[in-house]
């Protein structure tokens, strides 16, 4: 490619009406907001009360900064961007978001298959539960997720970090969407379109099916036991159900069929941007068993305290 490589890239965002962007910056904002609040309540009750110190709660807690991270890598900047006329990002600045995007999106999916893995354990091997999930256990669950994101996100950006960028630079979105990126580039991409894929189709349906195997067992265990406790099993599953579909839905409808006619780049602004509060809603059950209200209460009091202190 002979021509001036691309340094910048324009983000065509949600919608081009001048009218509905100040709306829209509105919503996002007061919805930003809400979400890393609520999230950051949750550690913080978590970190500074000892009766939470349990495996559950400190996966919520990993659970819950993860939710932070993937509403903050590119939520701000489309915030800011509904305010200006040119949205422009640079190339590094992109690489970042596909870095973040994957990074944190296949650290929550095996985070998931680890708190489901901890349900199943809890319900289906009480007796053992304290010597199998211990905290060492969770640590290493924990870095486990991190790690495998890291991998995965290494690998997405193996085949895109070395293509030629050297025309059109408007990308059908509010953020770097790998998809719409790489069909930027001024080769044939097809075969690296479905490289992205199948890695990424890889880690969504073998965390899917995991997730999938684990709550048949757990169902299948309780069928045994009493209605009482068939009755709170149902409705903790039902909670994390709700998070595994709300997460796995789109991931597995992007790349079962990744080059349909659908916009694939709303699709995603809608998953990124209303996903992450409906999946804070969802989970508002399983939390609602460990962080008390009274709990939540008194730290916001001790927090308040200190500031006027």
């Amino acid at each position: 490619c002979n021509e001036t490589s691309v340094t910048e890239f324009v983000l065509l965002g949600l919608s081009s009406s001048k009218e509905l962007q100040p709306f829209l910056f509105l919503i996002f904002s007061l919805l930003y907001l809400a979400i890393v609040l609520r999230n950051f309540l949750i550690i913080l009750t978590v970190a500074s009360d000892s009766r939470l110190h349990t495996p559950m709660c400190f996966l919520l807690a990993n659970l819950s900064f993860i939710d932070v991270c993937v509403a903050s890598f590119a939520t701000p900047k489309m915030i800011a961007d509904l305010l200006v006329d040119q949205k422009t990002i640079s190339f590094e600045a992109c690489l970042a978001q596909i870095f973040c995007v994957h990074q944190f999106a296949g650290s929550e999916m095996v985070l998931l298959v680890s708190m489901a893995y901890d349900c199943y354990v809890a319900i289906c091997k009480p007796l053992h539960y304290m010597t199998i999930i211990s905290r060492r256990i969770c640590i290493i669950l924990v870095i486990v997720s991190w790690c495998v994101g890291f991998i995965h996100t290494t690998s997405q950006l193996a085949f895109t970090v070395n293509l030629p960028f050297c025309g059109p630079n408007q990308v059908d979105s509010f953020f770097c969407d790998l998809p719409l990126v790489t069909k930027l580039a001024c080769i044939d991409t097809y075969v690296v379109s479905l490289l992205i894929v199948a890695d990424s189709g890889f880690l969504s349906l073998s965390s899917f099916l995991l997730l999938v195997v684990s709550h048949t067992v757990i169902l299948i265990t309780v069928r045994s036991r009493s209605l009482a406790s068939m009755a709170k099993t149902r409705s903790t599953l039902t909670a994390h159900i709700t998070v595994v579909t709300l997460f796995f839905g789109p991931c597995i409808f992007i790349y079962v069929w990744p080059f349909s006619g659908y916009s694939v780049d709303k699709v995603l602004a809608v998953f990124y941007t209303i996903f992450t509060p409906e999946m804070n809603a969802a989970m508002s059950k399983l939390k609602s068993r460990y962080l008390k209200p009274g709990q939540v209460s008194a730290v916001i009091r001790n927090v308040l305290f200190m500031e006027t202190k």
